[in-house]
């Protein structure tokens, strides 16, 4: 018995370094290109390591494919995204998790189909309105319609319904306001689901390339994904190295903030039932 169990276990381990192999390689193969010279690139054989490394590809990807202004752009879209969903977001999940009204069962199917339906549903209708009111091709555009989200709901009310009732009538009692114990109480007792619910949001919007490219023209507005589409169209071609080390240099951000928040994003998608 305890051989059968000894075998599973070294087949589930190599079965998963298998895994983690063939999602890594991609990345470990664009760093790759993004260091060789353009004479390794184009060779018969594969190697992974540069026999010379060449670090002018990411100088070439900031002067001639404005990777800095892609980065920019895609901090302030993403940062403001995030901090008008926290606004939103956390106290509409505390009224579900914690007032009781008659149209409450309601309120939380809503929140439930906004789970369900894609976003590229309400693409056209949104693109329409964004174009009516004068805002195509600005930071407003690319910011307005992610103001709030049906999942951070979701997360942060399976979370706030886990703390304690005890805790909130205890603030209460000490003439706490309902702000007070959202906000200094509340808020506190929930950041592991609060940071999976950005590393989802960041991850999500930083990789957007659809709603960039139906609102956006200007290169000096558009996001790091459509970014480099228009960088390997109009001015990269097959100058391979230097959209790898863009390409790099938009992922690593990405790869930061998830190494710095592993920890409570694994707390706050257990902590929130999400399977």
């Amino acid at each position: 018995m305890a051989s059968n169990k000894l075998w599973r276990s070294i087949a589930l381990n190599v079965l998963l370094a298998l895994g983690a192999v063939v999602v890594l390689l991609p990345f470990v193969w664009m760093l790759s290109l993004s260091a060789k010279p353009e004479n390794e690139i184009y060779t018969p054989t594969i190697h992974f390591l540069p026999h010379a490394w060449d670090w002018a590809n990411y100088a070439e990807a900031f002067e001639f494919g404005e990777v800095g202004t892609f980065i920019r752009n895609g901090i302030i879209v993403t940062g403001a995204i995030l901090c008008i969903q926290l606004l939103t977001v956390i106290p509409c999940a505390y009224v579900l998790a914690r007032k009781r009204f008659r149209l409450e069962g309601l309120a939380f199917g809503m929140v439930l189909t906004g789970l369900i339906v894609p976003p590229q549903v309400v693409v056209i209708p949104l693109v329409l309105m964004i174009g009516r009111l004068g805002l195509l091709n600005t930071y407003t555009a690319l910011i307005i319609p992610f103001m709030t989200s049906a999942l951070g709901i979701f997360l942060i009310r399976q979370s706030l319904k886990a703390v304690p009732q005890d805790l909130i009538d205890a603030a209460r009692v000490d003439g706490a306001n309902e702000t007070t114990i959202l906000w200094t109480i509340l808020v506190p007792q929930v950041k592991p689901a609060i940071a999976a619910f950005a590393v989802f949001s960041i991850v999500s919007h930083w990789n957007d390339f659809l709603w960039p490219l139906l609102v956006v023209n200007d290169m000096s507005l558009a996001t790091p994904p459509l970014g480099v589409s228009i960088f390997a169209s109009d001015e990269g071609g097959n100058d391979v190295g230097p959209m790898m080390a863009s390409a790099t240099m938009i992922v690593l951000p990405l790869l930061l903030i998830f190494l710095f928040a592993r920890r409570w994003f694994i707390q706050g998608v257990t902590m929130s039932g999400l399977k």
